[in-house]
């Protein structure tokens, strides 16, 4: 099979549930990624592209009806240019990118946008279907905006625990304190905002179009571990897991660009890197957090690269008790490397995106320091793990 390069990356700033991009929809915030990505490349013809893959976990509200199609129109694209969503829940933006990365690699495209979006503060409730026709009582709405809903009664009960039970059964597993983990996500704010400070996102975060937003909005620097023991733990009286050490619930998009060899001498562009290996793993529902253990293993192996050649990884927080378990479990991983700039607990979680955002976040990293490995990686609910190697 051919190579694969992402020439470019891009997203939003992300924004807090209800926050600075909350009046904005998710096809529109698809859309906007789109149209920057294409404008970063003045040699691209957009005709030209052959598909655009964009993930979504949600998709019963303004993101219904194949958001990315939707994505491509809102952008002025040619209508000539496809467009296909894929949901894997948290994963579903690398998804969103390892389709594509296949697609080129087996010579069925040569260029393609592969992205992901989320809009968690629009997510609607739904209203499900009664039983038998014309019923009497009240009916009850069900909030799509995150975790399980409308369960199967099938489901046994200990698959379908709350996502940060989840988390805490990962704490429980590898003695992970309140302490350590509230230590993390104030490393992981301190991180971003150095980042941000430092301007190292400039290259890759593009504005929204009618939001006045021009960073991650849920980042907090400043905090201390004094500030953060005061929060109650939400999913357990006694437990460790708090709105501090989680991820919160947000609103954003990122697309990233991909080509062939070919593709490349089209553009005229310097990619960011290559695509070496990609791998999806799955487990017990209720252990997701640790997904991308057996994941970032297999695509390593894939690869044939050892973690000792590793320069950068962004492993997304979901919980600071998954992400240090994901360590534990993968001791060969030097943590220093991880999440350089930031991770989901202070620039966010916008669910469908964030796979999409991490790839990019990989590869730019990568141009920064002119060659390397890098490796991004997510846990996804209903227990699964995604991970993608690039080089440069």
């Amino acid at each position: 099979m051919g190579d694969v390069y992402i020439v470019d990356a891009v997203r939003t700033p992300i924004g807090k549930y209800a926050g600075a991009l909350s009046g904005i929809r998710p096809d529109d915030l698809a859309a906007g990624v789109l149209r920057a990505l294409v404008e970063r490349s003045p040699n691209l013809d957009p005709a030209r592209i052959d598909d655009v893959v964009y993930g979504n976990a949600n998709g019963a509200g303004e993101d219904n009806r194949d958001v990315a199609r939707m994505a491509v129109l809102l952008a002025g694209l040619p209508v000539s240019v496809p467009g296909a969503t894929v949901n894997r829940l948290c994963g579903s933006g690398m998804e969103a990118v390892i389709q594509a990365y296949r697609a080129i690699a087996l010579g069925d495209a040569s260029i393609m946008v592969a992205g992901g979006v989320e809009s968690m503060s629009r997510a609607p409730w739904v209203l499900p279907k009664p039983e038998r026709a014309f019923p009497a009582g009240d009916q009850q709405l069900v909030s799509t905006t995150l975790g399980w809903r409308l369960v199967n009664p099938a489901m046994p009960r200990e698959w379908t625990v709350a996502l940060g039970e989840g988390a805490e059964l990962v704490a429980d597993k590898y003695a992970i304190g309140r302490e350590a983990q509230d230590a993390f996500a104030l490393e992981s704010h301190a991180k971003a905002d150095a980042a941000w400070r430092a301007g190292l996102y400039d290259a890759e975060v593009v504005p929204v179009a009618g939001a006045d937003l021009a960073r991650d909005e849920a980042i907090r620097p400043g905090g201390t571990l004094a500030s953060m023991a005061k929060l109650k733990p939400v999913f357990r009286a006694e437990g460790t897991v708090t709105a501090g050490n989680a991820s919160p619930l947000n609103d954003g998009a990122a697309a990233l660009l991909l080509a062939d060899e070919a593709g490349l001498a089209e553009l005229g562009r310097e990619p960011l890197a290559r695509i070496r290996a990609s791998a999806v793993t799955a487990l017990e529902p209720q252990y997701f957090g640790l997904g991308p253990v057996e994941a970032v293993a297999k695509a390593l192996g894939r690869a044939e690269v050892g973690f000792a050649s590793l320069d950068v990884v962004e492993l997304n927080e979901a919980f600071a008790a998954q992400a240090l378990g994901c360590l534990a479990a993968l001791p060969d991983l030097d943590p220093s490397i991880v999440n350089p700039r930031g991770g989901a607990i202070a620039l966010g979680h916008p669910l469908g995106a964030s796979g999409a955002r991490i790839t990019g976040a990989v590869a730019h990293q990568l141009a920064a320091r002119g060659s390397g490995v890098g490796v991004a990686s997510l846990c996804i609910g209903v227990g699964q793990g995604l991970a993608l190697v690039l080089d440069r």
